[in-house]
């Protein structure tokens, strides 16, 4: 009863803040950043690939590139799915401006060091149609609809340096544009719904870098990574009703991003992006998203963030708590992005996990051996101790670890080193012995 009281409070709480009226706020804040607006802000199609997803990445100002620690990436970095613990199936509602909606659905899985999974996302706007008299001859939905398959490997992977991920998106998309009932005929379409839908062909490619550096705390979870990733390049097409061509630049950017946990219970995420086409305009000027998320207890963290992209900043809060294996996350988010006027906006989450198929069963038995091996060198049985380390070292490099145990390795080398020296020492004695 504690935590579900926990839960409704917050949502109380994020359903007062999205009263807020800040217009007079949003102006002023407007004039401040007026000289981050480019001209050509916009000269894109599928814009909705850059609409958040919504939960806890949104609440993180969007700046999730380098964190991507659960199966959110896929909008940010595709390298994340080879170092995901755990195998998650989520779901995603952001409801966003102008009865708009996002909705998303994702699953991902690794086995080993190699990442994959896929994700379907449909963001739609009602549409109405009248006549002069103003009677509704028309209702339907303008729909953008994309599917995303995702691969990803982790080189390098070990037990101090955490490898060098690096993955690759494709991605499928479809503009659903509903039909103009005076548009049509009964032979031609022009300039109907399916004169001006479009089919987008995308990728995304990505890299993460996961090591330790300032960490004032003791853990095996890494603390630092470093992210670089290129998103949504490829084309669109349109024209299906007659002859296909080719539509405007899809929303392509390129981010750099960084995320470091100085404690166990605070990560601070911070990310750069710019938007580009594959033509001589320009499609937005340099973005700048940050995020802070506490974890208040094992189950429940808070999570603060801020975007500046264009003229008008984006702030967010949220939580994340968990119940039974579901992550809940909820996001409130003041949107200064969208329009002249600030746009208030609440998007959910819900994300399960399936278990980590083995992986921390299997680390225990490596942890096990190692220690075993220790114990016996210490007693003074160094080959004992080098085949129980050559066991440590095996069993990290199956699956489903698929890592190097470099402890081991480092222990192993050195109870060799040991034996080489005793066995010249022995030798020396044994010559000297004989000489006498």
């Amino acid at each position: 009863m504690k935590k579900l009281f926990v839960i409704l409070e917050f949502f109380y709480i994020f359903s007062q803040l999205s009263a807020f009226d800040l217009t007079d706020a949003a102006s002023t804040i407007e004039d401040i950043f007026s000289s981050s607006i480019d001209s050509n802000e916009g000269n894109t199609v599928f814009r909705s690939m850059n609409i958040p997803s919504g939960g806890r990445t949104e609440a993180l100002g969007t700046a999730f590139t380098a964190l991507a620690d659960d199966s959110s990436f896929f909008d940010y970095n595709p390298a994340a799915s080879a170092v995901l613990e755990k195998t998650e199936v989520s779901v995603f509602h952001n409801a966003w401006i102008a009865d708009s909606a996002l909705e998303t659905v994702s699953f991902t899985r690794r086995n080993g060091t190699l990442g994959y999974g896929a994700q379907l996302k449909c963001f739609y706007v009602p549409f109405s149609e009248y006549n002069l008299y103003g009677d509704r001859v028309a209702r339907n939905y303008y729909s953008e609809t994309s599917l995303t398959i995702n691969t990803a490997y982790n080189f390098l992977a070990g037990y101090t340096f955490k490898g060098l991920a690096v993955g690759l998106n494709a991605k499928f998309a479809w503009r659903s544009v509903p039909d103009y009932t005076d548009n049509r005929t009964d032979s031609v379409i022009s300039g109907s719904g399916l004169e001006q839908s479009a089919l987008g062909l995308m990728a995304d490619l990505g890299m993460l870098l996961r090591f330790n550096a300032l960490k004032f705390y003791s853990d095996r979870t890494e603390n630092l990574k470093v992210a670089l990733t290129l998103n949504n390049f490829g084309v669109a097409l349109t024209g299906f009703g007659s002859s296909v061509t080719q539509d405007d630049s899809t929303p392509s950017r390129i981010s750099a991003s960084l995320s470091y946990k100085p404690f166990s219970r605070v990560t601070i995420c911070t990310e750069l992006r710019k938007p580009f086409l594959f033509t001589d305009l320009s499609s937005g000027t340099l973005s700048f998203a940050s995020g802070i998320e506490t974890q208040i207890t094992p189950i429940f963290a808070f999570q603060l963030g801020f975007l500046l992209q264009g003229a008008n900043p984006r702030f967010s809060l949220g939580s994340e708590f968990e119940l039974k294996g579901i992550k809940m996350d909820v996001a409130y988010t003041l949107d200064l992005t969208s329009s002249a006027n600030p746009v208030n906006h609440i998007s959910v989450s819900a994300k399960m996990t399936l278990g980590d198929r083995g992986r921390k069963a299997t680390m225990e038995k490596v942890d096990a051996s190692y220690l075993a091996g220790l114990r016996l060198y210490a007693e003074g049985y160094y080959n004992e101790a080098i085949l129980k380390w050559n066991e440590a070292i095996a069993i990290a490099a199956a699956s489903p670890l698929c890592i190097q145990f470099e402890p081991a390795i480092q222990a192993r080398a050195t109870a060799i080193n040991f034996n080489s020296q005793k066995a010249e020492l022995d030798n020396m004695y044994a010559i000297d012995f004989d000489d006498e």
